[in-house]
């Protein structure tokens, strides 16, 4: 097994290999027993600075960035569009240059526009981490979704996975189908036609549009919430229309003739797309992916810190 990653930078998991897939998880592996240590720090990146970029919103994934880096012994700098110099006009490259004249080697960036990321890559010196461009890819987010399946159910390839919902709007759909697909994963897609893309089935997914048929054939049901905020048309009737024909309820799960593992990667819109009784049921392991995805970020931040180091 390699012992460093093929990428300079995490842009998304289509840059990826099976083997770079595999390192992070062995090196998350060992990180998640650091976490559940009395003492659950590091010294790894004592030397590296690294600065959380979010020109959007972000609660859970800005805070299981920065518990990662701060668990590795980085110095961190938080930086939030909303109260910055963006708002007078300032462009992406001199926001960033100018944060990277004050010395930063790793550069955590969410932003509403798709390539983002990638475009920054070309342009600055440092490190960059996708956490999320628009509705593009979140590679972290499927790297500890995968990492989860993979600690419940023992392997991902082979698993049958679907992932219900929105997937239109979803980065996390595209990253996922991405990363399930490069471990041999089986994935299907659910959720209304007006809330799939067209030619989904050119990434070698399946698409199902009746949820119990989909959740008899799977053995793990990815839950996502309808994304209202990148919405400026409505994409089907009503809520209550949406909830009768994909929300997930104790009555349909208990209906189907096997247990199936329910993911969410959050936020829960609870009695939407999922109800309270199934998402704080023992078939659900959102709190293990929350817990997990701090250990797979620092994974990243350490593989991806020990190429500069170089």
């Amino acid at each position: 097994m390699n012992s460093e990653l093929s990428v300079d930078h995490l842009l998304g998991i289509k840059y990826l290999k099976p083997e770079d897939i595999e390192l992070i998880f062995k090196t998350a592996d060992h990180f998640k027993e650091v976490i559940n240590r009395p003492i659950k720090k590091v010294p790894s990146l004592r030397d590296i600075t690294i600065a959380n970029l979010f020109f959007e919103n972000s609660t859970r994934t800005r805070l299981s960035f920065e518990l990662a880096e701060k668990r590795l012994s980085a110095d961190v700098i938080n930086f939030s569009a909303a109260s910055s110099s963006v708002k007078k006009g300032e462009t992406l490259i001199d926001t960033v240059n100018n944060i990277l004249s004050m010395k930063v080697d790793m550069v955590v960036m969410r932003h509403p526009n798709p390539g983002a990321g990638i475009f920054l890559s070309k342009h600055v010196k440092a490190s960059i981490i996708n956490a999320g461009d628009g509705a593009h890819e979140h590679p972290t987010q499927a790297l500890l979704d995968s990492y989860s399946i993979r600690e419940r159910l023992g392997d991902v390839a082979g698993k049958k996975v679907v992932i219900v919902g929105d997937i239109l709007h979803s980065r996390v759909a595209l990253s996922n189908i991405f990363a399930l697909k490069l471990q041999g994963a089986q994935v299907k897609v659910c959720g209304p036609k007006t809330l799939l893309p067209k030619h989904i089935e050119s990434l070698g997914v399946e698409v199902e549009t009746n949820l119990k048929v989909a959740l008899e054939w799977c053995d793990v049901a990815n839950m996502l919430r309808v994304q209202n905020e990148r919405m400026d048309i409505s994409y089907f009737p009503s809520t209550r229309e949406y909830v009768k024909q994909f929300g997930l309820n104790k009555k349909l799960l208990d209906s189907l003739n096997k247990e199936i593992v329910i993911m969410h990667p959050g936020p829960i819109n609870r009695g939407v797309e999922i109800t309270s009784d199934i998402a704080d049921s023992e078939h659900a392991i959102i709190l293990d992916q929350v817990q997990n995805g701090v250990a797979v970020r620092m994974a990243v931040i350490y593989l991806l810190a020990s190429k500069i180091k170089q």
